[in-house]
């Protein structure tokens, strides 16, 4: 892998989640020079170090795929070498039907595999990874982002680029270069998953915070750990997160051995399970309400996690905010209300974004004035389905 040594690059990608990956991914194919910066030393961001390891539903619930591209292709990435549970014959295997009865099209993978072979993906593609590294201003010149000023080992080094994609999951960047934003109001829950181990194999102790569809919801879930809710955007509370997280995580695990004496802890999160903390305010903001809606400028299909039924066309305009011509967001950075926000979060909805912002960074450094025709052409001759009544029922 050999880096530009001018550090010009024609996208830069800070975030390395899955939304980061995809976009990443998406602005390589579409023939960019491609940087993507990544804070920890290892890619997927809650999805592998964070170890919410349940890629949820590509499909509406109903037996129909809504969710292609890179969505998909990640999904089956993560799998490849085996699924660890969820693993649903009925799409990835033909067996059996594809009703609201049966298995949605999710799977919960490898944390550690997938970041490993996320990364020979990209390589493989000739995209620049950098670890270690995040930024931490931009420069904002006419309208537009210059240059990243970018912190790893090597101290700070300016970046210059033609377009930026935030997939920071804080929306940083947006944040640094003046672009409208707003913060989650409620604040986040203490989470506190890790893995353990016993003579049954390996599992996932989903303790804390858990993302329980509401049809499985039986009303006896467990309260929250702590009565506090913690913002995500301050390195003192983060800290206190992690901390409070760290002792949950043994006390759970000491009740556990008390009834499974073989039970070993196998991995902890190595970041915070934070879930929403910025958002843009983008040129348009999607409310849940408008699902099932058609958007002349859609950039593909998500669907509901929570509940099987809902599909949402997004619009580019969810994806910038014409105060910085030349940033597009993608992943839970998006332009959405609030409670559209919990559902647009998860892997799929990162993918899904991240393509299209990935994309849309290689073909233009004017997202107001970006052909989306030309985007969307590009979408779907790279398998993305665009319009809700596209999809083959």
């Amino acid at each position: 892998m050999q880096y530009l040594e001018n550090r010009d690059y024609d996208v830069a990608v800070c975030g390395g989640g899955f939304a980061g990956i995809s976009a990443a991914l998406a602005a390589k194919r579409a023939g960019a020079r491609v940087v993507l910066f990544e804070k920890e030393y290892m890619l997927g961001g809650l999805g592998t170090a964070g170890l919410i390891t349940i890629y949820l539903p590509l499909c509406d619930g109903y037996g129909h795929q809504v969710s292609f591209g890179i969505a998909e292709e990640l999904l089956r990435l993560s799998i490849k070498h085996g699924a660890e549970a969820r693993y649903p014959e009925n799409w990835l295997d033909g067996v059996g039907t594809r009703t609201e009865h049966d298995k949605r099209f999710e799977v919960q993978y490898n944390a550690q595999t997938f970041a490993i072979l996320a990364e020979q993906l990209l390589l493989s593609e000739g995209v620049d990874i950098m670890y270690g590294s995040y930024a931490v201003d931009a420069t904002v010149h006419s309208g537009k982002i210059e240059s990243l000023t970018v912190v790893n080992k090597s101290g700070h080094t300016k970046y210059y680029t033609k377009s930026v994609v935030d997939a920071t999951g804080d929306c940083d960047i947006a944040h640094f270069a003046s672009a409208k934003t707003e913060t989650h109001r409620v604040g986040n829950v203490l989470a506190a998953w890790y893995y353990y181990a016993d003579k049954e194999g390996y599992h996932l102790r989903q303790h804390g915070f858990a993302d329980i569809p509401e049809e499985e919801r039986t009303g006896n879930e467990a309260a929250p750990l702590v009565a506090r809710r913690f913002s995500g955007l301050s390195g003192k509370e983060l800290s206190e997160q992690t901390v409070l997280a760290h002792a949950e995580i043994l006390k759970n695990y000491l009740s556990l051995r008390s009834q499974t004496p073989d039970a070993v802890i196998a991995t902890i999160p190595s970041i915070p399970q934070i879930r929403m903390t910025r958002k843009i305010e983008g040129a348009y903001t999607l409310k849940y309400d408008e699902m099932h809606t058609r958007f002349e400028d859609s950039i593909g299909l998500v669907s509901n996690w929570k509940k099987r039924g809902p599909v949402w066309e997004v619009p580019f305009g969810t994806l910038y905010d014409p105060l910085v011509k030349n940033l597009v967001v993608a992943g839970r950075c998006t332009s959405v209300d609030e409670r559209l926000w919990d559902v647009m979060r998860v892997i799929p909805c990162c993918a899904v974004t991240g393509q299209a912002a990935g994309t849309a960074a290689a073909i233009s450094d004017d997202f107001s004035k970006l052909n989306v025709a030309y985007l969307q052409e590009k979408l779907k001759n790279s398998g993305v389905v665009l319009h809700e009544n596209e999809i083959i029922r």
